[in-house]
């Protein structure tokens, strides 16, 4: 689909969500953790998947165009939860800003001890390190040996996208850390000891 139609079909995914929702509440569901979409202009796999002109990435090298299209989103989300907190009363519900924390680790990266956000530490080729043909841990046959082609960066600590597709796991530990540490990210801000309690 092009932007414009993944904005369009955007309110009906979050009705749908919304109704997700309701139907675990209805079985008895109380405690809801919800997080939004993260910044899919900076992702590995997208930002390969789209041809983007220059005018269209920022200076941190993400895709404006699919970043709006998150915002959008994640605004229209936070506005689903906001009616279901009314229309649930029994149920504790947080909403967490995951958008602005791993747009922060992107943008700021060197800052948090990682290098290289936007190249995947294990795959091949290009840009971005990354062939969605050959993935993290493709092999090929040469000379009649299996060879491994999409390998391994030496250190995935000081990485921030492990495939392309996921963080790495020092990436998601700096994530976590965010959220158990800084209530500003979740709404209401409670912390995460708190967050399966209805507040008052």
């Amino acid at each position: 689909m092009t932007i414009e139609q993944v904005m369009a079909n955007i309110p009906d995914m979050i009705h749908q969500f919304s109704n997700v929702v309701r139907g675990v509440y209805s079985k008895g569901g109380r405690s809801f953790w919800i997080h939004n979409t993260a910044p899919l202009g900076c992702l590995v796999y997208m930002l390969d998947r789209f041809l983007l002109t220059a005018a269209q990435v920022d200076e941190f090298g993400c895709a404006s165009p699919l970043n709006e299209v998150s915002q959008y989103y994640n605004a229209k989300l936070e506005e689903a939860v906001l009616q279901l907190r009314k229309d649930l009363p029994l149920a504790a519900i947080t909403y967490v800003d995951i958008y602005s924390i791993k747009l922060k680790l992107i943008n700021q990266a060197s800052k948090f001890g990682f290098e290289k956000p936007l190249v995947a530490c294990c795959g091949v080729g290009g840009k971005y390190n990354y062939n969605n043909t050959m993935r993290c841990g493709s092999t090929e046959i040469v000379n009649g040996k299996e060879v491994l082609i999409a390998k391994s960066c030496d250190d995935p600590s000081i990485r921030v996208s492990w495939d392309g597709i996921h963080f790495t796991e020092a990436a998601n530990k700096w994530i976590f850390d965010q959220i158990a540490k800084n209530a500003s990210y979740i709404d209401p801000p409670i912390s995460l000891a708190m967050a399966c309690h209805k507040s008052k």
